[in-house]
């Protein structure tokens, strides 16, 4: 099993029209967060599918994925990533994060984070020192801020709240909308799980929150409960 193989396989499932739309749907034009990325055209579930079908693709060959100039093949790679280390042993953990790690300018999309972040880096980290994360969110690259925070998502499904708490405090005055989003989503999970932890979270800070990420963390509440913390009233 090859790279070059799983290639061939994904571009002959090439779709055109879904390329043409996945191009706008990702921002791809020029000063957009997805500049020149490239598309073939393959939907979510195909690509899952894919993924089970090369979950015995050697790292090196992944790796080679994940350089790819085209979405879908770094989005197969990622997904083939987290298949692999949700049954590795440790040192193949281990290899598999220092991997994703050293590889995050591939890891160029929000979609790319979001399949990928919470079950490598969240996965990997979970009884393990999180301070890896503090220096993620506190990087330039926008996806590496993205992975810090979307990785908590592993702990929030194990009702650990605390690095989220705090790695949403780190990109309160973030300027992008795409942490603003990630945050707010993050801190909607939490809030599915326990909403006074989310209220506590929110009376701290959200008359400071961009808007965005308020509305996105609020999603769920009552609509008087909603209007009021829009309006500042709590």
């Amino acid at each position: 099993m090859t790279a070059k193989k799983a290639q061939e396989k994904l571009r002959s499932l090439a779709n055109p029209d879904l390329a043409a739309s996945a191009r706008r749907f990702f921002k791809t034009g020029p000063g957009e967060y997805g500049e020149n990325d490239l598309f073939l055209g393959l939907r979510a579930a195909t690509l899952r599918q894919l993924a089970k079908d090369h979950q015995a693709l050697p790292l090196e060959e992944v790796q080679t994925l994940l350089h790819s100039e085209i979405h879908e093949e770094r989005a197969l790679a990622l997904l083939i990533l987290v298949r692999a280390i949700a049954k590795a042993p440790d040192p193949l953990r281990k290899q598999i994060y220092d991997m994703y790690l050293a590889n995050t300018q591939y890891i160029n999309n929000w979609d790319l984070v979001d399949v990928s972040a919470p079950g490598v880096v969240g996965g990997y980290l979970v009884n393990r020192s999180r301070r890896p994360l503090i220096g993620l969110a506190r990087s330039k690259s926008l996806w590496e801020r993205r992975i810090a925070i979307v990785a908590t998502q592993h702990f929030i499904r194990l009702g650990d709240f605390a690095d989220t708490l705090k790695i949403a405090t780190m990109l309160l005055g973030d300027a992008e909308d795409l942490i603003h989003k990630a945050v707010g989503w993050m801190l909607r999970e939490v809030g599915k799980r326990d909403q006074s932890t989310l209220e506590a979270f929110l009376g701290t800070c959200y008359s400071e929150m961009p808007r965005t990420m308020l509305r996105y963390a609020i999603e769920r509440f009552s609509p008087d409960k909603r209007h009021a913390y829009l309006k500042g009233l709590i």
